[in-house]
C-alpha cells in the first residue's frame, strides 16, 4: 500500500513539474532518493573495487541531468527508465575517460616495475557491454530497451512492460533473447 501510494505521488509530482512548477522537483528528490541510491549501488557493485565514483555522487550527477533535461515525464516508471539510462551513460563516460587516461591521456612516465594490468579492467568490460547493447539496439531496439530497463534500471517485468507498452510475456521473451544475444556478443 505504502509503495503504491509513493508511486502515485511520484507520478503526480512529475506531472506537476511537467506543467511548469519547478518546486515539485525538490519534493520529488525526497521521494526518489532512496530508490536512485539503490540503483546507483547496484551499478557500482558491478564496477571495480575502489571505483572513484561513489553512489551518492552518481545519484547527484544523474539527478542534476534528469531535472535539467527537457523530458515530458509520464510516470514513475518512465522517470526510473530515464534515470537508469542516465546512470549508465555517466558510468560509460567515466569508463571512457579512465581508459583514455590509461592509453596516454595525462601521460606519466613509469617503469615496468610499477606494474602492468594484463586483464581487461571493469572499465573496459563496461565499454564492451555498452557497445554490445548499442549493437543489440541496432538489431532490435525494444529488446535492448527491455534489457536496459530491467537489468540496469531495476524495473520489474510489469514496469518494463508498461514503459515499452507491451505485455509482461513479451518482456520475458525479450529479456531471454537479450541475455542470450549479449552473452554471445561478449564471448566473441
Amino acid at each position: 500500500m505504502q509503495r503504491t501510494e509513493n508511486q502515485k505521488r511520484i507520478t503526480r509530482l512529475l506531472r506537476i513539474h511537467r506543467e511548469g512548477d519547478r518546486t515539485a522537483i525538490d519534493t520529488l528528490l525526497d521521494l526518489v532518493y532512496d530508490e536512485l541510491r539503490g540503483l546507483a549501488d547496484s551499478y557500482l557493485r558491478a564496477e571495480r573495487p575502489g571505483h572513484t565514483l561513489q553512489p551518492t555522487a552518481l545519484v547527484h550527477e544523474a539527478y542534476m541531468r534528469l531535472v535539467g533535461a527537457d523530458v515530458p515525464w509520464e510516470d514513475r516508471a518512465h522517470f526510473f527508465a530515464v534515470a537508469a539510462r542516465t546512470m549508465r551513460r555517466i558510468l560509460v563516460d567515466h569508463a571512457r575517460e579512465r581508459v583514455a587516461i590509461k592509453r596516454g591521456a595525462g601521460w606519466v612516465r613509469t617503469t615496468l616495475n610499477d606494474g602492468l594490468e594484463l586483464t581487461a579492467t571493469p572499465a573496459v568490460e563496461l565499454l564492451h557491454l555498452d557497445r554490445a547493447l548499442q549493437q543489440l539496439a541496432e538489431q532490435d531496439e525494444r529488446v535492448a530497451r527491455a534489457s536496459e530497463l530491467h537489468y540496469f534500471g531495476g524495473l520489474s517485468y510489469e514496469e518494463t512492460a508498461k514503459v515499452l507498452d507491451v505485455s509482461t510475456a513479451t518482456v520475458h521473451r525479450d529479456l531471454r533473447l537479450a541475455r542470450a544475444w549479449l552473452h554471445r556478443a561478449l564471448a566473441s
